[in-house]
Parts: structure tokens; C-alpha cells; sequence
């Protein structure tokens, strides 16, 4: 076959094995080393991300072996080209057909005569086109005929750019086999000049990038999948901060209920998100001056993360509030809350305490479903609350959670929390760290001032779930 430079000129020939060998070596080592990651990387087909991953690790596979073939050819030379199509000697020497899952290995060539009108198309070409080897190859204006309906002007704008101003071919069609089976067809090619100056033919390569372009787009549909979930992601963390905001208490810094009255509580509470999830959780904390001039005081936490979470809690904290206005108990409002949770069509599981302080009397009546006593410190010293009975929230049908009472004095200190307070530790050992604050907590003047401590503590600690702290002083 001529070369595409001009027809005078004589055709290139392959390099030297060794280099080509060096080269082809060098891809199979990076071929196992991509392998290899590859496996390594997790894949449960689940998470997005890991699935855009795979995609790509198998695209570049696919390309390093295609690399692979594509060296060899370079270093063998290109096959035999039957003189006469459908000649049994050609057809005996031809290589065989490329492996199915080829991206990029299934290259033919073509070049068509303008001036005799004669076409000649390597072996692999009438693979790539569907066509059968003992027919004769198509001529330009027949070669349409394979393509799809709606492709055929591209192919045809191309060709004509390219016989009329000798514009260069760089583009893809599509063409249909006998069978109905529809490939990708990428085409490159040139005019071949005569002396003249005239265009005495035109010279082509074709490749199947049926795989790669199929290979691409798993890419593009896995990454635009990603990025989907990380926007539903972001627009319902931003919702669940705005619920969560909305939900719970306005007040920052200290706060001293009742308001009204000279035995108040000094107030101080904190919420920490977690460090391993960008989802807000469904912990609360919750202080509210009751109708007959009791305190509500509160922590829950609801299991999970997400919006639904969210709005599960900004429920189970409105049925608090609502339950403790209208003077309900503890231990009753705790078996509420549980008949609730049960009833709900998002099945979920909750801890909570609840607290009413009557300040005439300093007593404290509280009831937990699940969850952390309080801590009491008192001149230095603190003990965790024995805890009535109480099971988690939405765990059984029919619960029934007893209630306890504690007299409380004027510098005592009350500590509620969630369980993700002090990550990485045993219900025993986190207790064992809070009561250790004790000494410091004798020394501090206000609620808030124990609550920085407490957040200088274990504020930086990286934790899986998020937390939260409120803290009580009894004042006189």
C-alpha cells in the first residue's frame, strides 16, 4: 500500500525489536501493577465512588492491553494484505481475530484509488465492518451503505473535506454488521498527492473503539452518578443543619431557669458533630421552664444520620416538650415516647434521659430509656446516678420505664451526655473520664466554664457519632 504521504514515497519500516520489546515489557509491568491496586481497592457495588473507581481501573486494563497488542503489531510488522480479495492463502495466513473485550486492537486499513476507482482494505478492516472477506472491498461512494442512517452526512462531510481540500479525517461513525450488531468505528486519514498536485487517492486507518467508547461511558455514568449522591449528600446535610438548628435550643452561653425565683439552675450545654461522617445524627439536648415552674431537662439520641434522623428527632423533642408542659412524668413520658417511636413507619431505636427539677424543693425526678445516667459532683467529687429501670426506645412493644429522685444542693452539678461524648472507650472507662473532671469542676464559677472544659478535654477527640453535653448548677 502507498504511503498517506505521497505516492513516491516508500512506506516505513517497523523499529528495532529490542526497543519495541523494552516497551512492551514495561507495559505489562504497569498492566500488574494497576492490576493489583485494582483488586485491592474495596467494592461492595454499593457506594458510588468505589464504583466510578472501578470503572476507571478497568478502562485503564483494557487500555494497557490494547497497549500491549498495538506494540506487538509495531514490532511484527503489519499482517499479509491479500492481493485479490478472498484468496484461500491470505485467508490462511490472516491472524486471528482479536480478543472480544479489545478496546482499541481492532485496526484495519483502507485505501481507495480516485483514479482507477479500485479500493484496497487489509484483513482486519473487513472484520471492523461486518463485511465478508471474499467480497470485494466497498468504493467511497458505496461505503456509506454500511453506516447508520443518521451518521452517514458526518461520513460523508469528512470524506468529501477530505478529497476536495485535502483536510485531514479524524472522526467516528457507526456501522451496522450483518448480524444487527452496531460498532463504533473511529477513522483517520489523508489524501495521497500526485505530482500534480491533484488528489490521486486517499488513504485511511479504521479502529473499533466499540469497547472504549463503552468502557467511557460506564465512566461518565459512574462519575455523574457520583456526583449526584454528593449532591443529594450536601443539599441533606444542609437540611438536617437547618432542622437540627431550628430544633434545638436557641440560647448560647449559659442560661438560668426558671426564670422567675431565686433557686435557678445555671445552664450550659454544647453539641459536637461528628469527625468521620459529614451527616448530622439525631442527638439532642433540650432545657425548658415548664408550665408549674419545673425544669425540663433532657439528652437523647436517636440512632442513625441523615435528614430522616433529623426529623425523627425534631419529633421525639416535640413530644418531650409537648408531654412535660402538660405535666407528665418521666417514667410515663418515657413510655410514651417509646409507643411513639414503636409506632412510626421508619422503624428506629432511641436513648434518652428525662429530668424534671422542682426548685422549691431542689429534687430532681428523672427516667432513662437506654441511655447515660447523669452525673452528680458535688464538692469535688462525683458519682454517676443509679439508673431505674428503662429499655432503649422503639425496642419493645409495651415498655415500662421506672423513674428515680435525687435531692440536689446549692454547687451541685449535673452532667448529661450522649454516649459519643468520649469516643473509643467502654460505657465504664467514659464515665471514669467525665468523673475525673471533678476537681476542676469544683473550681469553676459558671455552667459554661464547665462545659469549655469538658470540650477542651474531649472536644478534639476524633469521634464516629455525634455528641452532645449539658450541664446544671444549682444555684441559691
Amino acid at each position: 500500500m502507498p504511503s498517506h504521504l505521497s505516492a513516491d514515497h516508500p512506506a516505513a519500516q517497523p523499529p528495532g525489536r529490542g526497543s519495541v520489546d523494552a516497551l512492551i515489557s514495561q507495559t505489562r509491568r504497569l498492566k500488574g501493577d494497576v492490576d493489583a491496586v485494582r483488586r485491592d481497592a474495596p467494592s461492595d457495588g454499593l457506594d458510588p465512588q468505589e464504583r466510578w473507581q472501578r470503572a476507571l481501573y478497568d478502562l485503564a486494563l483494557h487500555q494497557l492491553s490494547d497497549l500491549d497488542e498495538h506494540l506487538a503489531q509495531l514490532r511484527d510488522g503489519p499482517p499479509p494484505v491479500p492481493s485479490v480479495p478472498g484468496a484461500q492463502s491470505a485467508a490462511r495466513t490472516a491472524p486471528p481475530a482479536p480478543r472480544r473485550g479489545s478496546l482499541l486492537s481492532r485496526v484495519g486499513s483502507a485505501e481507495w484509488n480516485l483514479l482507477t476507482d479500485e479500493a484496497s482494505w487489509s484483513g482486519e478492516l473487513y472484520r471492523i465492518l461486518g463485511r465478508d472477506r471474499t467480497a470485494p472491498p466497498l468504493t467511497l461512494d458505496e461505503l456509506p451503505s454500511l453506516v447508520l442512517d443518521e451518521d452517514r452526512p458526518r461520513l460523508t462531510g469528512m470524506v468529501t473535506d477530505c478529497l476536495v481540500d485535502a483536510k485531514r479525517i479524524d472522526g467516528e461513525f457507526r456501522v451496522v454488521h450483518p448480524d444487527g450488531e452496531v460498532r463504533t468505528v473511529h477513522m483517520m486519514g489523508e489524501p495521497v498527492l500526485a505530482a500534480d498536485g491533484s488528489t490521486a487517492s486517499m488513504w485511511a486507518v479504521l479502529r473499533d473503539v466499540s469497547e472504549l467508547r463503552r468502557s467511557e461511558r460506564a465512566v461518565g455514568e459512574t462519575r455523574d452518578s457520583l456526583q449526584r449522591q454528593r449532591q443529594r449528600a450536601q443539599s441533606e446535610h444542609r437540611l438536617a443543619v437547618e432542622l437540627q438548628e431550628a430544633v434545638l435550643p436557641p440560647w448560647r452561653g449559659s442560661l438560668r431557669l426558671p426564670h422567675q425565683g431565686t433557686e435557678t439552675l445555671d445552664l450550659a450545654a454544647h453539641y459536637l458533630p461528628s469527625s468521620a461522617s459529614a451527616l448530622i445524627g439525631g442527638d439532642w439536648y433540650d432545657a425548658l421552664e415548664l408550665a408549674d415552674g419545673e425544669t425540663l431537662l433532657s439528652v437523647g439520641d436517636l440512632t442513625g444520620h441523615g435528614v430522616a434522623v433529623a426529623s425523627g428527632m425534631a419529633t421525639l423533642l416535640g413530644a418531650v416538650r409537648g408531654m412535660a408542659m402538660a405535666g407528665t412524668q418521666p417514667g410515663q413520658l418515657m413510655s410514651l415516647l417509646n409507643q411513639l417511636l414503636d409506632a412510626t413507619v421508619q422503624p428506629a431505636l432511641g436513648s434518652a434521659v428525662c429530668c424534671r427539677y422542682r426548685p422549691e424543693t431542689r429534687t430532681l425526678v428523672w427516667a432513662q430509656a437506654g441511655h447515660p445516667a447523669p452525673l452528680l459532683f458535688r464538692s469535688g467529687t462525683g458519682r454517676r446516678l443509679n439508673s431505674p429501670d428503662g429499655v432503649l426506645l422503639g425496642a419493645t412493644s409495651g415498655a415500662v420505664y421506672a423513674q428515680a429522685e435525687e435531692t440536689l444542693e446549692p454547687g451541685d452539678l449535673l452532667l448529661l451526655h450522649t454516649d459519643g461524648l468520649v469516643p473509643g472507650r467502654s460505657s465504664t472507662a467514659a464515665v471514669n473520664r467525665l468523673l475525673d473532671l471533678a476537681p476542676r469542676f469544683d473550681g469553676a464559677r459558671t455552667a459554661q466554664d464547665c462545659v469549655r472544659m469538658v470540650m477542651e478535654e474531649f472536644g478534639e477527640t476524633e469521634r464516629e457519632d455525634d455528641a452532645c453535653v449539658l450541664i446544671a448548677r444549682v444555684t441559691s
